[in-house]
């Protein structure tokens, strides 16, 4: 039998009504369970730590306090009444939420909720699981507000002056004297790139980390990184030369950035319960499908496509994951748009492939798409993104990028990829590039047209 979960005026604070099965004997539910609970909706939240309070009176009023931690708290004998107050920073600051919870209810209450009860039966043993360990220091990072501080509007069924409390939690402070809690912060790695400059823009309270202050690829730098206070890690750095990978050299450093780095990622995030978010490639393909879907088999032509897939497998092991895959980025630094443009400036008519098809992805929109990702709670798991429109060749993009800077588009030679790598070591690419963005748009996510990001992104160029 599946759990009823529902949802509260505070955000995350859910409502799970849980199947007690009776007899002569007496009672059995299953409190947690982790596969079917998720499933019916609970965060996937890595309990560590459960306690247990057993009240002897009934009027035991404790709270409120806000500890740093989620919780799923229950009632395994008796019943309570429950309260609870959102201290976290937003529109939803000093919301209250009220209720009766007997032995069939159990609560699920987000890190930043405050948490308070009162016994209604004598004997009463009120329980909870949390997601981190207790200690001393988490205790610096409580917050608390008194419960009775009239701004709360609570009607306790034990009036206050009758109740039992600890000297402890009557002297708490008041709602207005709470400093908000803020969401934990956001880590991007490897900021100083086209998308890590793109997200340290958009999400302007995320720490940028990159070379050489933070070699992700190196396991020691990682792990004693202060994870405690983090909530998601971004991994925007790679190793992306293509052709260079092919070299001795090349292919070491694609290895150690893109896989064993990633998998020092994975660690701390494993350990930490930390939300990883990671940037994969139209390279883990061999391009022969004209759109590829999330679940394409992996079949990459080069080293770089090979190091790329070999990351996501190893990203795909953790569970609290986004593995964002994208295509022909463009944003700051050196990139294909910004090349044509001055080539056109300089009187250069280049020669571009007119056989490898796909969408530019412009780093402002992957970046929006990924904070979409997160601050919507998306489904875990694996997305496509680039922007919209028609599937176009190299070469169309750069005649577009002749024909926006003032240049006729015929400046711009078409050639075969074969005629192209003529006397070139360079690395194979997939022909097709293109991804399909259904799952994306179906989570209510809609990048914007390639086109009109184009256009504006010539144009800020001068």
């Amino acid at each position: 039998m599946s759990e009823t979960v529902t949802r509260t005026a505070i955000p995350g604070l859910l409502v799970i009504d849980l199947a007690v099965h009776e007899d002569a004997r007496g009672w059995f539910k299953e409190n947690w369970q982790r596969a079917r609970m998720v499933a019916d909706g609970l965060p996937d939240f890595g309990p560590v730590q459960q306690n247990i309070a057993f009240n002897v009176d009934t009027g035991v009023t404790r709270g409120l306090h806000a500890e740093p931690w989620d919780k799923l708290v229950s009632v395994a004998k008796g019943k309570v009444f429950g309260v609870w107050v959102d201290l976290r920073a937003g529109g939803t600051f000093g919301q209250v939420y009220t209720h009766e919870i007997g032995v069939g209810q159990a609560f699920f209450i987000p890190r930043g909720v405050a948490n308070g009860y009162q016994t209604l039966e004598d004997g009463t043993v009120y329980s909870y699981l949390a997601n981190e360990h207790w200690s001393a220091e988490a205790k610096n990072s409580y917050a608390f507000v008194n419960l009775a501080d009239k701004a709360l509007g609570v009607k306790w069924p034990i009036p206050l002056n009758s109740a039992i409390i600890s000297a402890a939690d009557e002297q708490h402070g008041l709602l207005c004297d709470v400093v908000p809690i803020r969401e934990k912060q956001a880590v991007v790695i490897g900021a100083k790139g086209q998308l890590g400059t793109a997200l340290t823009r958009l999400i302007p309270d995320a720490l940028g980390l990159d070379l050489p202050e933070f070699d992700f690829t190196d396991p020691k730098v990682v792990e004693s990184y202060p994870w405690a206070q983090v909530g998601a890690i971004i991994n925007a750095a790679a190793y992306t030369d293509v052709d260079d990978a092919e070299s001795l050299e090349g292919r070491k450093a694609a290895w150690a950035a893109n896989v064993a780095a990633v998998a020092n990622l994975v660690k701390v995030a494993r350990e930490h319960r930390i939300t990883l978010v990671h940037i994969s490639s139209d390279y883990v393909f061999d391009g022969t499908q004209k759109e590829h879907l999330e679940a394409e088999a992996f079949a990459p032509l080069n080293v770089y496509g090979e190091t790329k897939a070999a990351g996501d497998t190893v990203v795909g092991t953790y569970g609290n994951h986004y593995l964002v895959r994208t295509s022909w980025m463009i944003g700051a630094g050196k990139n294909f748009v910004k090349t044509m443009a001055a080539l056109a400036q300089n009187g250069v008519k280049p020669s571009v492939v007119d056989d490898q098809y796909g969408r530019l992805t412009f780093t402002q929109d992957l970046a929006a798409g990924i904070l979409a990702l997160l601050r919507g709670r998306a489904p875990f798991g694996t997305y496509n993104l680039s922007n919209t429109g028609p599937v176009r060749s190299w070469a169309e993009i750069a005649a577009d990028v002749f024909e926006l800077v003032g240049h006729r588009r015929e400046e711009v030679t078409k050639v075969s990829t074969e005629e192209y790598l003529a006397g070139h070591l360079q690395a194979l690419r997939p022909r097709y590039s293109a991804l399909n963005l259904d799952k994306i748009r179906a989570f209510g996510f809609e990048p914007a047209s390639q086109q009109d990001r184009l256009r504006e992104y010539v144009a800020s160029l001068g």
